[in-house]
């Protein structure tokens, strides 16, 4: 053996090889792959805490599970939507479907200017087809198979021995549309993701919100959003109404959660209210929401010198369709130690053998249960503590009757004095607290356009049934024969059949197309498959 023949076939050189990559990035299957593969990296974003979102749960998790940690950081999988890898996969979605596009439109416009094919020197072989009598002048029946081609919306082509029609160009259209519907979404997406933003916070009732990214509890904004331009605005929530079902059947259910707010911009001040699934959309674009509530006891602590340590109202969080809620009361500044209190808000309080719980979600008959933590003063350090629970690190609970850890059970108005001089706790009332999400996403009019386009071309091309029928004059009359371009289109032996009517010029009494019925369909028109699958050439 030669070393010519012994040796591999000649290297590939670089730009057969970049030609090569590229139709395979372009190509429909690329597109598609890319596309489950989009949706498969978006998993983690879902399950895995986001610092984008929540800072402090990122670190929680780092400290819960360091082996994880380990694996998610080189990985980036706390910021998974703005990683390297998750963006590689965008764009390289983007670029196979723009690459796909363009020549198939050069391809399809091509295609509308070509007339229809040639007629095939042996339509007989097509898959349908049928050998008629032609009556009257060849020329006449070949102006009868125009006729009903043009009713059926074909495009026609003439030949002196016969016609060549063809019809579903459409298809190919609504196919192109759909494609260029996803890119135009996939812009749209991107430029909700770069340029908005969305962030929320929990105000108490009373309380006032002014749009500042110092002012959101959560906050995440896209990579080109400027947050030192945010809309001017300030709300202030007024009242916070909530009713619920109370006869016997669907007890408890929601009835209705309204928020009344005072909204104040360059333009005045004004009323305005604020539903669920109705939200407040300012000048400005930014869309306010209304995303839970719950309630705010408030709460006055004294400490052991006489002094107020702490008064105020103190975010509860619901933990059950009743919303029995739990929280925190911190008063770091309380002397000559500090005291803390975690706690349960009842607002339908029943206390039985299971213990203390609520039996309905509107605020009945409240009762708040506490027990009490005292420390020395700690030092300040800067970082950040959740305000919904507690670090009992250089805490000790506060003993009460028999050894047993403190619990007190307070109703509204009422106080509880704290054993050794400590200080006292009192339970002055409650509030309602909402959760209000602001937001911005200047792309979504963009993305619900191209989506509703994109349905629309998908839709024609599934239903646009692609076809080309061929009428063949001979020494016997015509044969008419028809081939369909798709495999799950139906009715061609019906066309066939009628076609094959109108080019003999038969017609019923009623002065229908004989070929308009089933029954001459079927005995018209040669069994399907009886040819081989082509042009009939």
């Amino acid at each position: 053996m030669s070393p010519r023949t012994a040796s591999s076939a000649p290297a590939m050189k670089t730009g057969e090889f970049v030609r090569w990559c590229w139709t395979q990035l372009t190509s429909m299957r690329t597109a598609l792959v890319m596309l489950f593969m989009l949706a498969l990296a978006a998993v983690p974003g879902s399950m895995i805490p986001q610092e984008s979102i929540s800072p402090i749960e990122v670190s929680d998790f780092k400290n819960a599970n360091p082996t994880l940690d380990a694996i998610f950081t080189p990985l980036g999988m706390y910021n998974v939507y703005t990683s390297v890898w998750f963006s590689a996969i965008y764009l390289l979605l983007f670029v196979s479907l723009v690459g796909c596009i363009l020549p198939r439109v050069a391809l399809y416009a091509r295609a509308l200017r070509k007339p229809p094919p040639s007629l095939p020197a042996r339509p007989e072989r097509l898959p349908v087809n049928h050998s008629t009598a032609v009556h009257g002048a060849p020329e006449a029946a070949l102006d009868r198979a125009e006729t009903w081609l043009h009713g059926k919306k074909y495009r026609t082509r003439r030949f002196a021995e016969g016609v060549s029609a063809e019809r579903g160009y459409s298809r190919e259209a609504g196919n192109l549309v759909f494609h260029s519907g996803l890119v135009v979404l996939l812009l749209g997406l991107a430029w909700s993701s770069l340029l908005g933003f969305h962030g929320s916070a929990v105000i108490v009732e009373g309380q006032s919100f002014s749009n500042s990214i110092t002012q959101y509890d959560e906050f995440t904004a896209g990579g080109w959003r400027n947050t030192d331009a945010l809309e001017p605005f300030t709300l202030t929530v007024d009242a916070f109404h909530a009713e619920f079902e109370t006869s016997d059947v669907q007890r408890g259910a929601a009835r209705r959660f309204d928020a009344d707010v005072t909204f104040s911009d360059a333009e005045g001040t004004r009323e305005e209210l604020i539903q669920v699934n109705t939200p407040l959309i300012t000048d400005g674009g930014t869309q306010i929401n209304l995303l839970g509530h719950g309630y705010a006891p408030r709460v006055t602590v004294t400490d052991g010198n006489g002094d107020v340590a702490f008064s105020g109202p103190v975010v509860f969080l619901p933990q059950d369709g009743n919303f029995s809620s739990v929280g925190v009361v911190k008063a770091p500044d309380a002397r000559p130690e500090r005291l803390a209190f975690e706690g349960f808000f009842f607002p339908t309080a029943v206390l039985n053998e299971t213990g203390p719980h609520s039996v309905f979600p509107d605020a009945m008959n409240p009762e708040l249960y506490l027990n009490a933590w005292i420390g020395p003063p700690a030092a300040e350090t800067g970082v950040p503590q959740s305000i919904y629970s507690l670090d009992t690190r250089g805490l000790t609970p506060v003993p009460g009757d028999d050894g047993e850890v403190l619990r007190m059970r307070l109703s509204p108005e009422t106080g509880f004095t704290l054993p050794d001089g400590i200080g006292t706790v009192t339970f002055d009332g409650w509030s309602r607290w909402v959760k209000l999400q602001m937001s911005q996403t200047p792309g979504n009019t963009l993305t619900l356009l191209a989506l509703m386009v994109a349905v629309a071309g998908l839709c024609v091309s599934l239903f646009v049934r692609p076809r080309r029928l061929f009428v063949r004059l001979n020494d016997a009359g015509a044969v008419v024969a028809g081939l369909d371009r798709t495999d799950t289109a139906t009715g061609l032996e019906e066309e066939v059949a009628q076609l094959s009517a109108a080019v003999a010029g038969e017609t019923a009494e009623d002065g229908e197309t004989v070929g308009d019925e089933p029954e001459h369909a079927a005995q018209w028109v040669a069994t399907t498959g009886a040819g081989t699958k082509g042009d009939g050439r």
